[in-house]
């Protein structure tokens, strides 16, 4: 056992440890998940850092990518972490039983699915795909690396049985808390704390309170406005803007939402600001395309000191198009919505419904309380109108493929169709040069905008709090915590 008395305690609101190949964009079960284990490669400030993967190599069609690995680098039970078991891992990932969350099955399979993955020493493998794939490691950021010695145990349902080879393992896991403690083995950048414990807290005024308190030295998720107060308790209150983009999607494939003029009229009448400042309390930045501004290829931002203006709000031209859309007398529309993910849904449907009623629609809004059976829902294309929901992936290549591509039809596609934007995933996917790439992407994100496929909201802040003085931390890009970059636990605590 490991014998540190005095671990650095962090609290969240879930401690959720599943099948690390499901797919998931939980911060929560995101951070846990890269203190365990480790991939390829993983998020820098802009672009990809290198992780397991030490270099790596695109070929000019974007079909064979070749990594070479960092050597010596072993899982915590004390096997090798090596070319053989990243093939394993990858392999599983693939399955068509794997990558599956919230209603979306296989999500993996559709990238890895017909992938030639071969070993070509013990720290080198190449990777060779189907069809191209510029942003391969958009994938490998989230495919997690397990001892291939601990996979009949997951399979078998116990998680908390495969090993990684990240900067911690698993030392205790019991309801409501969880311990990490340090690899001495660990090849990567050595954490700030030899031991942190996590602990569950849902309420967000309790994990407050416990960092107040010194109970905690660190809390994830806190609410907006009342985290202003830690300043006043010597604490650090640390705000990051997530690639959660929060949006009403638009049902084009069928009903009067079929058609671009309407689509683009609804986006031009909706006041974004107005909806995050009455639903969030202003807690996020408006979002007027399909991407946030941290995406790949998203316009730079450039409204830093006026987070919720809207660029697209125009009434004027709202009615304009609505009349020349032939429904300049009024519209009737139904939107499906849950009572939480998010947890303004029901607000925001509200706002919603206030907002177009000056344009003459009206909308019928059903709430949906089961949130794992929603999400079912919306995959199955049962939605009326409009539905809320969220866009989650720090990859826009993930949400053009997904969501919006007619010829994938994905799990979250709603029929819409555009032959210019396939062009431009297509443009986008075959270039490895990333100038190159990025501009066929911002094309797709201006083609949405005059042609949108949702209206898109904005995208939510978190709030993290830190004991003592910390003005120079920040979270990733992704706003997920590193354990490993967590302050050190103070003299005092």
């Amino acid at each position: 056992m490991f014998e540190q008395t005095r671990p650095f305690t962090l609290m969240q609101a879930r401690l959720p440890l599943r099948d690390p190949h499901d797919c998931t964009d939980g911060a929560d079960e995101l951070a846990l998940y890269r203190a365990l284990y480790e991939t390829l490669v993983g998020y820098g400030p802009r672009g990809f850092r290198p992780r397991l993967a030490r270099a790596w190599q695109v070929s000019s069609d974007a079909r064979i990518w070749r990594f070479r690995l960092r050597p010596g680098t072993l899982f915590h039970d004390g096997t090798p972490c090596d070319a053989q078991a990243v093939k394993t891992s990858l392999m599983r990932m693939a399955r068509p039983d794997k990558g599956y969350a919230l209603g979306s099955p296989a999500v993996w399979r559709a990238y890895l699915g017909d992938a030639d993955i071969r070993v070509e020493d013990a720290d080198s493998l190449t990777i060779r795909l189907g069809a191209p794939m510029a942003d391969l490691l958009d994938i490998l950021a989230q495919a997690f690396i397990l001892s291939p010695a601990g996979l009949d145990a997951l399979e078998a349902g116990t998680i908390a049985a495969a090993p990684g080879s990240g900067p911690f393992r698993l030392e205790e896991y019991g309801e409501g808390h969880l311990l990490l403690t340090r690899f001495a083995e660990y090849r990567g950048r050595r954490p700030t704390n030899d031991a942190i414990r996590v602990l569950a807290e849902p309420d967000r005024a309790r994990r407050l309170d416990a960092l107040v308190a010194g109970q905690a030295q660190a809390a994830a998720d806190l609410d907006p406005q009342a985290s202003m107060a830690l300043a006043q308790h010597g604490a650090t209150r640390v705000e990051s803007l997530t690639p959660v983009a929060i949006i009403f999607m638009m049902n084009a494939a069928r009903g009067p939402l079929g058609d671009p003029t309407l689509r683009r009229a609804l986006s031009l009448a909706i006041d974004r600001g107005a909806l995050l400042r009455g639903a969030a309390g202003g807690a996020g930045r408006v979002l007027p395309g399909i991407i946030s501004p941290l995406h790949f290829g998203a316009p730079a931002i450039d409204d830093a000191d006026h987070p919720l203006q809207d660029p697209l709000y125009d009434p004027d031209q709202a009615r304009a198009l609505l009349a020349q859309a032939g429904h300049g007398d009024g519209l009737a529309l139904t939107l499906d919505t849950p009572t939480h993910l998010p947890d303004e849904a029901q607000a925001l449907s509200e706002g919603l419904r206030a907002q177009l009623s000056a344009f003459g629609i009206s909308i019928d809004i059903r709430s949906h309380g089961e949130r794992e059976a929603y999400a079912h829902q919306v995959r199955r294309k049962e939605i009326g109108d409009l539905c809320v929901f969220d866009s989650s992936p720090l990859s826009t290549f993930r949400v053009l493929v997904e969501k919006l591509d007619q010829r994938v039809r994905g799990a979250w596609w709603q029929g819409y169709a555009s032959t210019a934007v396939e062009a431009a995933i297509d443009a986008g996917r075959a270039e490895p040069d990333e100038t190159r790439r990025a501009a066929h992407y911002a094309r797709a994100y201006r083609l949405m905008q005059a042609d949108p496929p949702w209206l898109s909201l904005y995208n939510p802040t978190r709030i993290t709090g830190l004991a003592g003085r910390h003005p120079a931390y920040r979270l990733p890009r992704d706003a997920v915590i590193d354990h490993a970059a967590l302050p050190a636990l103070p003299a005092d605590a």
